[in-house]
């Protein structure tokens, strides 16, 4: 497995990460037994990116990594963890609180979770309206001087607050939503991120299994699962959105490969400063995923590629209303 420099400051790190969030729910139930197997298999295969929320299933995803972890070398494992998410006994969110004095309080379940003594990358889920980001930053730093965390990443957020981060404190990464269908990024985010030596760890490669090739209009009807609300799946916009992923399969098929292989393939081909983060949770979902570092995009693939799936060619948001709102990468 090749690995990279996760921007100017940051480890290194494959060049798939794995997207743990699945694992302990969003998209309908989950087997336990399967996404240790899962995240043992990526481990052994060099996949050294691994990550999760505080707030993913409640502490559950951390407990399950946490798990797999056991009688493996700590070292191998490059673990980012998202915090500050807000969650109520019912599951509903409420909001995001990144203050100094919390921080310490969600690292330090954190660590106990995981069953760890320090954190490679952390990063706030979303920015907190009420704080500085200097000031969550500052936190996270004093973090790292006391040895808990290795390094400063972000979430979801636009370029000017990358800027004043980052003259804060080093930032590895930007982890952010960035597919064939979710391209928001390229106008003023990107550039900032690689003018600052920042790298991208890309979620959502297949949009939630929209543009996988494998999902079916009527999936995802679970409760709980976030499809279920997410507007590119609703009716009046998902007719539009599959059309999209047939044309991009015959692209595929021309290639002779999956059309996951293929949009994973397109992401990574953007830049080497820019990680897919792929959100399997089997390891059939991830041995294909793999197959996708095999799939060679010429200059003419990436013009097919995108001629087939036009940016901003979507059908919806790629979050409800009400979650956007909380979304300083989309303001």
């Amino acid at each position: 497995m090749q690995t990279y420099r996760l921007g100017k400051t940051g480890p290194e790190v494959s060049t798939l990460g794995l997207g743990c969030m699945g694992m302990s729910g969003m998209y309908g139930p989950s087997d336990r037994a399967e996404s240790i197997a899962t995240i043992h298999a990526a481990l052994d295969v060099g996949i050294n990116l691994l990550d999760t929320g505080d707030f993913y299933g409640m502490g559950h995803n951390e407990m399950l990594i946490g798990e797999a972890l056991k009688g493996r070398n700590r070292d191998d494992a490059i673990i980012s963890v998202k915090f500050g998410a807000l969650r109520d006994p019912a599951g509903g969110w409420g909001g995001y609180d990144s203050r100094p004095a919390a921080i310490k309080n969600f690292l330090a379940y954190t660590l106990k979770r995981l069953d760890v003594d320090y954190i490679n990358i952390y990063r706030p889920a979303r920015l907190d309206p009420n704080v500085p980001i200097e000031e969550t930053v500052g936190a996270i730093a004093d973090l790292i001087k006391a040895g808990y965390i290795r390094h400063v990443g972000l979430s979801e957020v636009g370029a000017d607050t990358i800027r004043r981060a980052a003259a804060t404190h080093p930032i590895c990464d930007l982890q952010i939503e960035y597919s064939l269908i979710s391209r928001g990024i390229e106008d003023n985010i990107l550039p900032t991120c690689r003018e600052l030596g920042i790298a991208i760890t890309a979620y959502g490669v297949l949009s939630r299994g929209l543009i996988s090739g494998h999902w079916q209009k009527g999936d995802g009807k679970t409760a709980g699962d976030f499809r279920s609300m997410s507007p590119r799946f609703q009716d009046g916009n998902v007719d539009q959105n599959l059309a999209l992923v047939e044309q991009l399969r015959q692209i595929a098929e021309e290639k002779r490969v999956s059309v996951a292989q293929i949009a994973i393939a397109w992401v990574a081909a953007k830049g080497e400063d820019i990680v897919p983060l792929v959100g399997a949770r089997t390891r059939a979902r991830l041995t294909e995923a793999l197959g996708s570092r095999a799939v060679e995009l010429s200059a003419d693939d990436m013009a097919a590629i995108e001629r087939a799936v036009p940016k901003d060619s979507a059908a919806g948001d790629r979050y409800p209303t009400a979650m956007l709102r909380h979304m300083d990468s989309e303001k």
